[in-house]
């Protein structure tokens, strides 16, 4: 027969025996959590005098006391203050996971370039390789359309000594990108020119479920402006450009570092920015 007192009548503990001790996890900022008991789950936005608060996905933020009384991916947990990150001595890596330079200083610009369809794309591209590209003196340009990327071209014609790299948007099989850039790239401009894009309709979906705190971007019905559309399924405004400009910033706000996007976005940006960099031969 277990004996919870044990030999000691007056020994300390006794109240906790056999009780499960529950993990303890750190507020940080972005981290997803569900309220024990009202169901309500949401991205940590803020902690302050031993409250936490939290924004679910349709926009809605409340205060709640740290302690137990939480989930994560549905396992109770005791929520406790963020923890103080501790100071970096080591190199400093950029949002790309690249080292960064000891020299802070941009280089002076190259003749080459990257085409960014979209200014959405070109603004997720300086989120995360900014640093990386002003090192490099890579200027990044922003098409508004592939249908416009000949006309470019035309204009200020890629070199050996002026490479240029494009990112397009619907880069599959069949689709109208993938039929305008086959014919460029077998134009006269394609021996200094490198045309790559990823299979989303559109850069949102390049950010991961995840960093949104998600469990995956919506499909989008035919017929529907697909911004609009995620928008309203993720409970978002989207009754105007305006409403679909503060969307896109939220969505931007998420994203840190190189792991809040999809690899096959990563690898493709990746690539333009080798081609762009190579040097002259």
């Amino acid at each position: 027969m277990d004996d919870r007192y044990g030999a000691d009548v007056l020994a300390t503990g006794w109240k906790g025996h056999g009780m499960r001790e529950l993990p303890r996890a750190a507020a940080s900022r972005d981290l997803v959590v569900e309220v024990a008991d009202d169901g309500f789950c949401g991205a940590v936005v803020g902690v302050s005098g031993g409250m936490v608060e939290l924004e679910d996905r349709a926009g809605r933020r409340r205060l709640f006391p740290l302690g137990p009384g939480f989930l994560i991916d549905g396992r109770d947990v005791v929520l406790g203050p963020p923890v103080a990150a501790p100071a970096n001595t080591g190199p400093r890596r950029t949002a790309s996971g690249s080292f960064a330079a000891p020299d802070s200083r941009a280089r002076t610009a190259r003749a080459s370039r990257l085409f960014v369809e979209g200014r959405h794309d070109a603004e997720l591209v300086e989120r995360v390789w900014g640093d990386d590209l002003r090192a490099e003196g890579v200027v990044v340009e922003y098409l508004q359309g592939i249908d416009l990327l000949q006309a470019a071209l035309d204009e200020e014609p890629p070199s050996a000594e002026r490479r240029y790299g494009v990112l397009v948007d619907h880069l599959v099989p069949g689709s109208k990108e993938t039929r305008i850039s086959e014919a460029i790239s077998r134009g006269r401009h394609g021996a200094h020119l490198l045309i790559v894009g990823h299979p989303w309709i559109d850069v949102w979906q390049c950010v991961t479920p995840r960093s949104m705190g998600i469990e995956r971007w919506p499909e989008v019905p035919r017929g529907i402006e697909f911004k609009v559309g995620v928008c309203r399924a993720l409970g978002w405004p989207a009754r105007d450009q305006a409403d679909l400009a503060r969307a896109w910033q939220r969505i931007l706000a998420s994203v840190k570092s190189y792991r809040d996007l999809e690899p096959a976005f990563l690898g493709r940006v990746e690539e333009l920015i080798d081609f762009v960099t190579q040097e002259a031969s």
